[in-house]
């Protein structure tokens, strides 16, 4: 987030009033001048409520994995649409450090797949499924 930041506000530090009317910046300088309000494209802001956990590392590690790969989908749609050298630059690094986190996270789920019941078509945990686990209990 703070690479981000900094780019925007790189980016925006020098803007002028003729270069914001009438351009899709407008509205945002409205609300935010030129200060970083963490949103989607579409202008959805961003809020806790999308991070998804469950405490289940087959799950959680599975929606690590795509989250990791929305990441590196945005940075290619940037690149698509950029062509600022400067901005490219620091954009195919944070890309390669989605494929990178990609790809741990990959062989940790492929880690702990292995330390489960084979047999378990679900992944689940077998000290929590086997009939003869001890009840759980808060300690």
């Amino acid at each position: 987030m703070e690479m981000v930041a900094a780019i925007v506000h790189q980016l925006t530090r020098n803007l002028k009033e003729d270069q914001i009317k009438d351009t899709p910046f407008a509205a945002y300088f409205v609300d935010h001048t030129t200060g970083v309000y963490p949103t989607a494209a579409s202008g959805f802001p961003w809020s806790a409520g999308s991070i998804q956990s469950t405490g289940d590392v087959i799950a959680d590690l599975t929606e690590d994995l795509a989250a990791e790969q929305k990441a590196r989908l945005t940075y290619d749609n940037i690149l698509r649409l950029s062509d600022d050298p400067d901005v490219n630059n620091v954009i195919r690094f944070l890309r390669e450090r989605e494929i990178v986190h990609f790809q741990r996270f990959g062989e940790c789920l492929r880690l702990c797949k292995e330390k489960m019941d084979a047999k378990n078509v679900y992944l689940t945990n077998p000290a929590f499924d086997a009939p003869t686990a001890a009840p759980l209990t808060q300690g």
